[in-house]
């Protein structure tokens, strides 16, 4: 498995699947179109925010979309994992972890002390951050009316 920042075409096949991660990653509760996750998802680019993918035999098994930002109090920088995608098929291989891991050391690298993500209650990657040391900091709660 390689792991390395996608070019032009690449993002193009990213962007176009990004519905199918964010309906995933918000547990079905959201159902983007490819506009929409377009308009999530640009700005952070534009802002210097970028992927990272992993590669087998040519082909994209998954990605993460790391940057920075600022926590909304003290307005310390900080990194950012804004999603973590793997491809059904080549889910339960390691490779979420891999790139968490590299975004992590991408990030510590451009000088970032702290790293944060948000996660649904329920999705199966909390295991997973869980494992490499991420702990909750914050838990947003909703009523529905």
């Amino acid at each position: 498995m390689d792991i390395r920042k996608p070019n032009e075409v690449e993002i193009e096949k990213i962007l176009a699947l990004s519905p199918q991660a964010i309906f995933e990653g918000t547990l079905g509760e959201a159902e983007p179109t490819i506009e929409k996750a377009k308009q999530l998802i640009e700005p952070l680019l534009k802002k210097g925010s970028y992927y990272l993918i992993s590669i087998e035999n040519n082909v994209i098994t998954g990605w993460i979309l790391i940057g920075g930002s600022k926590d909304q109090f003290s307005d310390k920088a900080l990194g950012f994992i804004y999603e973590l995608f793997v491809l059904e098929e080549y889910r339960g291989k390691g490779i979420s972890k891999q790139l968490i891991k590299t975004g992590v050391k991408q990030l510590k690298q451009e000088g970032y002390s702290e790293i944060r993500l948000s996660v649904f209650d329920g999705n199966q990657a909390i295991k997973i951050y869980e494992s490499l040391g991420f702990k909750n900091r914050t838990i947003t709660m909703s009523i529905s009316l």
